[in-house]
């Protein structure tokens, strides 16, 4: 459990740091990138991304669902921040592949600002997710 709850943290953590990154920094840049380089940029984007992230998001979902399903075995009092902490990725899956990869996939055809400005505003929503995830990861670790 505990090697569990250990990499729980570190890979919610990842991906808090990860997102608030992509927030503030890289996503604002994208309208820096150019218009005729910008299709093979969000494509590499896109690809490259794929190998820090996807890893990160599988391990977090996996020690999520394992937490949850321990949680839910004992009745642990841990119980409710564990379906929190899940409940919580579960809307940050589905905004990653609702809201953002659609914008992405509009973005390898070329840059759009319409696109890059609902790209960054509905990132916004991963970002406080991850970020409260990260909160009840590290209250999860502390035992309460």
């Amino acid at each position: 459990m505990k090697v569990l709850l250990l990499l729980h943290l570190a890979s919610t953590w990842a991906m808090v740091g990860l997102i608030w990154f992509v927030q503030i920094v890289h996503y604002p840049l994208f309208d820096r990138v150019g218009g005729t380089g910008f299709a093979v940029y969000e494509k590499t984007h896109q690809r490259l991304t794929t190998w820090v992230v996807g890893p990160l998001m599988l391990l977090e979902l996996a020690t999520a669902a394992g937490l949850l399903v321990s949680a839910l075995r004992s009745q642990s009092a841990s119980l409710p921040w564990a379906a929190a902490g899940a409940l919580l990725l579960a809307g940050i899956w589905a905004t990653t592949f609702l809201l953002s990869v659609p914008q992405h996939q509009k973005l390898a055809q070329g840059f759009d600002a319409r696109a890059h400005a609902r790209l960054v505003t509905t990132n916004w929503l991963r970002t406080l997710g991850w970020t409260a995830r990260g909160g009840i990861a590290l209250w999860l670790a502390a035992g309460f």
